[in-house]
């Protein structure tokens, strides 16, 4: 009897301990992904319309519009340097000059010339004046018979001489007048003078030293009110390209300030060795905070459209730019799904969403790195929702 109640109570304590061990695992099981992960806490935005300036990320250098190197066009020994480094300069204004004393030499000598030559003028002139009258002298003998025609024709011969005399003297004269023409426009050359409206970047010249025609830079002018802006875009994205386009850009020269400029020109032929294309845009700088040589970072506009669906860069897991294809983490009913959607163009921290998405649903923008497809998620924000 007593071995018959021992076996009866054991029965009754293993049939609880399953019966325990089956509610633990039900309690255990609350909550859990079929795979036994708990769910995945990530944020996430709803996919939206709104409208979206399209363009082209570029990077490139700012230069001067107008930077001259000036060289002496006359040449000797540097009399006299008006100016020093880093001051502004108006057009024509005198930088430096240079020893004429050897020109005005030359000059002196030209105006000489051109005395003679008048004199020598009078003087022709003098002697047509004889020959005309000793002409007309023999013209009328002839008439009378007193004189023969061999002598009437060496009158006329000596008319004709002496109006090739006074010629040429006339044409002296004209030499003479080029000759002081000529040196006076070298004597003015001696002066170095500024070719535009502008600063004195570099003064390469000292009083003293010999510079020859057209041979050392002796000043660098440069006028920063106007600059170009160059940058290459890929011959994928030139077909968008459009003179007078805006172009906004940013330098680590001026940290949050941005700055415009307009699509000037576009290179008609591509670079063979990065197929791109050279675009120059022109800047306003007033009142001259940006200097030539600056690096920058930009985006020229080339349209704005409405109601495009977008969603954050930051949902994006892997992105193909080139081929316009993506892949991200879209939530419904608590389960991220991975989808692939198409891109578009880019517009600050946003992505058009050309196909694979539609508006309202929501993508994951934080940690969906820890999320597998499939996966039960927990969405503990919405980013823009009210």
């Amino acid at each position: 009897m007593k071995r018959a109640l021992a076996s009866a109570g054991a029965l009754l304590i293993l049939a609880a301990g399953l019966s325990g061990c089956s509610a633990d695992g039900q309690n255990s099981g609350k909550g859990a992904t079929p795979a036994g992960r708990p769910p995945v806490a990530v944020e996430a935005t709803r996919a939206a319309l709104a409208d979206i300036t399209a363009g082209i990320d570029v990077v490139g250098n700012l230069s001067s519009k107008y930077d001259a190197s000036v060289k002496s066009e006359f040449g000797g020994t540097v009399a006299d340097v008006y100016v020093t480094e880093w001051v502004r300069v108006q057009r024509g204004a005198p930088l430096a000059r240079v020893d004429t004393r050897e020109a005005e030499a030359v000059l002196k000598k030209a105006q000489a010339s051109l005395e003679m030559a008048r004199a020598a003028l009078l003087e022709a002139e003098a002697a047509r004046n004889r020959a005309d009258r000793e002409y007309e002298r023999a013209l009328h003998l002839k008439e009378a018979g007193l004189v023969t025609q061999q002598n009437l024709d060496d009158a006329r011969t000596q008319q004709e001489a002496a109006a090739a005399r006074v010629s040429a003297s006339q044409a002296q004269i004209q030499v003479a007048e080029e000759d002081i023409r000529h040196a006076k426009t070298r004597i003015s050359k001696a002066v170095i003078r500024a070719p535009f409206d502008g600063v004195v970047a570099e003064r390469m010249v000292n009083v003293g030293e010999v510079v020859g025609e057209m041979q050392k830079v002796v000043f660098r002018v440069v006028d920063n009110r106007l600059l170009d802006l160059t940058v290459s875009v890929p011959s994928g994205e030139m077909g968008l390209l459009r003179v007078g386009q805006p172009l906004t850009f940013a330098t680590d020269a001026f940290p949050g300030r941005t700055f415009t400029g307009t699509v000037k020109f576009i290179n008609p032929a591509v670079n063979e060795a990065d197929r791109s294309v050279k675009v120059v845009a022109e800047v306003e700088n007033r009142p001259e905070a940006l200097k030539g040589g600056l690096f920058v970072t930009g985006r020229i506009i080339t349209g704005k459209r409405t109601g495009v669906l977008q969603a954050p860069r930051a949902s994006l897991l892997s992105w193909d730019v080139g081929g316009r294809k993506a892949s991200l983490f879209v939530v419904a009913d608590n389960v991220a799904r991975l989808r692939a959607v198409g891109t578009g163009a880019v517009s600050g921290d946003r992505v058009e969403i050309v196909s694979g998405l539609s508006q309202g649903e929501l993508v994951v923008t934080r940690g969906g790195f820890s999320v597998r497809d499939g996966d039960r998620v927990n969405v503990t924000r919405v980013n823009g929702d009210a």
